[in-house]
């Protein structure tokens, strides 16, 4: 019998970090968690899972590490493992030491451009990446395929988990197009003047799928679309002209591939990201049992619409960034964050959210050295406080405000 996998899981008190160690736990003999980090805020979830797991390290980036280790040691003493005592990481480095230790899988669970660091720690310790943090591949881009070896990323968004499923299907010449499929969120059918009018909690009311409100939001925009086709153009090495969105209102067919005899290949399954998750972890052995399965005995209609572009211009414009590279995604991921984040908390409509990020990625434009052909994390991050800078004078806000939820 082979021995467990080691796993260290990044956000692990997030949506896609709660379901992994749901799969972990169904499968004791498969895999073992032996670190985990989180942002801090629910820090007693947070010392709940370390002591059920009994991991090795505990990384939290915001906090004192007294209070976390006093918050473990409560937990560890009412379930009867009072000497349980794991090595405790605090402060902005801590995710990226735990996703350089060595793990056999790094899970990056985290939201946004700051799993950037952690992602490269995982590649460079030469541990397989299980990537649900999207935003560090987009905004790294050559530098994370650079420092990546084949096979060494395995994707864990859904969409993403699916076409490389279907890969399996055929070889990388007899791709013709890769399909993604979008739910359409919330407001699908709505025309522009309607949605000016969108509330943060309708934006949040996902029909289909249960996420974070930066992921759920992103959604309803359709900027997740919009950096799922760059994630597939990076991972798959496929043109963007190659690379179509569809609306799929009842979330089952994950993506698609269609090869050059004209054959489509679809991933299904219900709107679980159970089976992506497992699949990262397992790669390429799947779990048994990691998901529900579609229930072909019940009738049931699957619908595809074409992307309404003009309500919802946001696949357009991450087309045109993730053509253009360099800093470009970056620019564009950061400004949505702080657009996200004012939106969320009332201070901008729902339309400013793409509008805005449209403004700055223009601006970038125009300055200089904006098409640096060689990038390193520091060039990115200064692209992204730029955007950041940018999204606050045009939104009205002071350049110190930190919105980024």
């Amino acid at each position: 019998m082979t021995s467990p996998r080691s796993i260290a899981i990044l956000g692990s008190t997030g949506s896609i970090g709660t379901q992994a160690i749901e799969v972990v736990s169904a499968n004791p003999g498969r895999f073992q968690v032996i670190a985990i980090s989180a942002g801090g805020a629910n820090l007693d979830m947070l010392a709940r899972q370390a002591v059920a797991l009994g991991v090795r390290s505990v990384a939290v980036a915001t906090g004192q590490r007294e209070v976390v280790t006093a918050a473990i040691h409560q937990v560890a003493q009412e379930m009867g493992l009072g000497g349980f005592a794991p090595e405790i990481l605090v402060g902005p480095q801590a995710s990226t030491d735990i996703a350089g230790s060595g793990a056999d899988v790094v899970l990056n669970g985290i939201t946004g451009s700051i799993g950037l660091r952690p992602t490269l720690a995982a590649l460079r310790a030469g541990s397989t990446l299980a990537l649900a943090n999207k935003e560090s591949l987009i905004v790294g881009g050559s530098l994370v395929k650079a420092a990546a070896s084949p096979g060494q990323i395995v994707p864990v968004d859904s969409e993403h988990s699916a076409i490389a499923q279907c890969l399996r299907g055929g070889s990388g010449d007899e791709v013709r197009k890769l399909v993604i499929t979008a739910s359409g969120g919330p407001f699908r059918g709505w025309s522009r003047a309607a949605l000016e009018t969108v509330t943060p909690q309708q934006a949040l009311a996902h029909p289909t799928w249960a996420m974070g409100p930066v992921v759920t939001t992103n959604s309803a925009t359709l900027v997740n679309k919009g950096l799922e086709v760059i994630e597939a153009h990076l991972l798959f090495d496929i043109p963007f002209e190659r690379i179509e969105v569809v609306v799929h209102p009842q979330s089952y067919v994950h993506s698609m591939v269609e090869f050059i005899d004209g054959s489509t290949l679809a991933q299904v399954g219900p709107p679980s990201m159970l089976i992506p998750i497992a699949l990262g972890m397992s790669w390429p052995d799947r779990v048994p049992d990691a998901g529900p399965p579609v229930d072909w005995t019940k009738a049931a209609t699957w619908e595809f619409f074409p992307l309404e572009q003009d309500a919802f211009p946001a696949v357009a414009l991450a087309r045109a960034v993730g053509a253009a590279g360099s800093c470009f995604p970056a620019v564009f991921n950061a400004a949505n964050e702080e657009c996200v984040a004012a939106f969320l908390s009332r201070r901008i409509q729902f339309t400013q959210i793409v509008d805005t990020v449209a403004r700055v990625v223009d601006e970038w434009s125009n300055e200089p050295g904006n098409e640096t052909s060689a990038l390193d994390v520091d060039t990115v991050l200064s692209a992204e406080s730029w955007a950041r800078i940018r999204a606050h004078k045009h939104l009205g806000l002071a350049e110190s405000e930190t919105l980024v939820l």
